[in-house]
């Protein structure tokens, strides 16, 4: 029998998980423009033969690299499957990589994020929890707050029994400019209802992000 499919209802966002778009975006003339400057103010000639179509190639990256500004997660995790003979065990999608930008100096952060959930009224697609990570990680970003949006955007579209999220990334703020430490990593973690209330299933969970890699 096919599964029975549940489109759930949109519900309004935290300014905090999908911005609000207040203001004017500029022109993709404008935006090479802006480039062009900066390349001017590193020190370069933008007229150069090897840099002469740069400004048109970074807009272009910028498409791809800031994509998480045109999806919704909501869009994402809009259809919940309930057919599942009764499923309620934890469901992880473990080392799902990404790319982002750090809002305080546009450089990027990679990574691994690890997603679980309890499921309450159904299930997600498992790409789709891939996908919601690439919705907040293609936006300039902090970690932190990113961790927090994915569990956020997994409790409303879900209204799962727990939620957990692991996130380990290299920051080239820190290998690339300031302190310039090569391989360090950041770890952050948020955990609602089972796994926050729970310190076995906290536990279960890190073991279950450890044990299989041995095999």
């Amino acid at each position: 029998m096919d599964a029975v499919v549940k489109t759930l209802q949109m519900r309004p966002r935290s300014a905090s998980a999908e911005p609000q778009t207040a203001f004017q975006r500029p022109t993709r003339e404008e935006a090479e423009a802006a480039v062009r400057t900066l390349i001017a103010w590193a020190g370069d000639n933008p007229d150069r033969e090897g840099l002469v179509d740069t400004p048109k190639r970074v807009v272009k990256a910028y498409d791809e690299f800031f994509a998480g500004y045109k999806q919704n997660s909501n869009e994402v995790l809009d259809k919940v499957f309930e057919e599942v003979a009764g499923y309620d065990d934890m469901v992880l999608v473990r080392d799902i990589p990404f790319s982002s930008h750090c809002e305080h100096h546009m450089v990027p952060f990679v990574g691994t994020a690890h997603v679980a959930y309890y499921p309450s009224e159904g299930v997600v697609g498992l790409s789709k929890l891939a996908r919601v990570v690439d919705v907040f990680a293609k936006r300039l970003q902090t970690q932190e707050t990113m961790t927090a949006q994915i569990v956020e955007a997994i409790e409303d579209a879900l209204s799962p029994r727990g939620v957990a999220v692991l996130i380990d990334a290299e920051h080239m703020c820190m290998s690339m400019r300031g302190v310039q430490k090569q391989g360090s990593s950041t770890i952050t973690t948020r955990f609602t209802g089972i796994f926050r209330d729970e310190p076995s299933e906290q536990a279960r969970f890190m073991s279950m992000l450890q044990g299989f890699r041995a095999r």
